[in-house]
């Protein structure tokens, strides 16, 4: 396949978990034909990295080909249309930004820069993207089992927090829609929006969040099915050490989407 004659330019949005790993790999050169143009935070006079150059927003838009959203879904829906229509691609992380119809909307077909996303923890979206069209799937179902620490989230009640860290098996935390379940677990469930943008079906899939005390890796049990078939899968990630809410593999995930875009 033939690369581009200039490495890709890659701003990273964030600089947590994931948006650190994802800037060092570019900094040491991992990615092949792509180079980190720095790191994007608010603030840049009042931030310092001594491995990365800090950068804020309008200076990305000048030296970068790609900004790599690693900041959460709050990031995407301020930032991400401002560098969609500064001729920028985007390579979104946090898809659970995306559950807004009218946003996703926007994002997805305004140009004149493209908006990407990445699979992050989940796989088999490929198939099941190929299984929904001409409407061949009607249902879906995702059901995340995680430790209790990651599980539980600033908006619980003292009550509902303690249920969860003193369960002594797994208890259902959550059990809903795909809107519901971003509003209320953004860092943890931005899987399920990843199914219902492969699938189209953002009203009939079901997204559980189960908390278990035993759970050493994350799991991500997803079913579909209709008049394509039935789909199974389970993935079992180990959390990130850093940020349990989130997968240990996204880095990776969002680097080989960079390899790709750099081709």
């Amino acid at each position: 396949m033939a690369h581009r004659s200039q490495p890709l330019r890659v701003a990273v949005l964030g600089m947590g978990a994931i948006g650190t790993a994802v800037a060092a790999a570019l900094a040491s050169g991992e990615v092949q034909n792509a180079r980190l143009a720095g790191v994007i935070v608010r603030r840049p006079d009042a931030s310092g990295s001594p491995a990365f150059p800090i950068i804020g927003l309008d200076d990305a838009l000048r030296s970068s080909d790609l900004v790599a959203e690693c900041a959460g879904v709050p990031a995407v829906r301020v930032e991400g249309v401002r560098v969609i229509e500064a001729g920028v691609d985007l390579l979104v992380s946090s898809v659970g930004a995306l559950v807004d119809e009218p946003f996703r909307k926007r994002m997805l077909a305004q140009g004149p820069g493209r908006c990407f996303t990445t699979s992050g923890a989940v796989g088999g979206l490929d198939v099941l993207s190929a299984a929904s069209r001409g409407g061949g799937l009607s249902a879906a179902q995702l059901v995340t089992t995680k430790a209790p620490a990651a599980v539980v989230q600033e908006w619980m009640s003292g009550e509902q927090r303690r249920t969860l860290l003193e369960a002594a098996g797994p208890i259902t935390a959550f059990s809903g829609n795909v809107k519901d379940a971003i509003d209320l677990f953004p860092r943890s469930l931005n899987i399920a929006a990843a199914i219902a943008l492969a699938t189209d079906l953002w009203d009939e899939l079901v997204v559980t969040m189960v908390a278990d005390p035993n759970a050493a890796l994350t799991t991500h049990a997803v079913s579909a099915s209709g008049t394509s078939g039935d789909y199974e899968f389970t993935i079992r990630n180990r959390p990130h050490p850093r940020n349990p809410a989130t997968s240990g593999v996204v880095p990776a995930a969002v680097l080989n989407d960079i390899e790709r875009l750099a081709r």
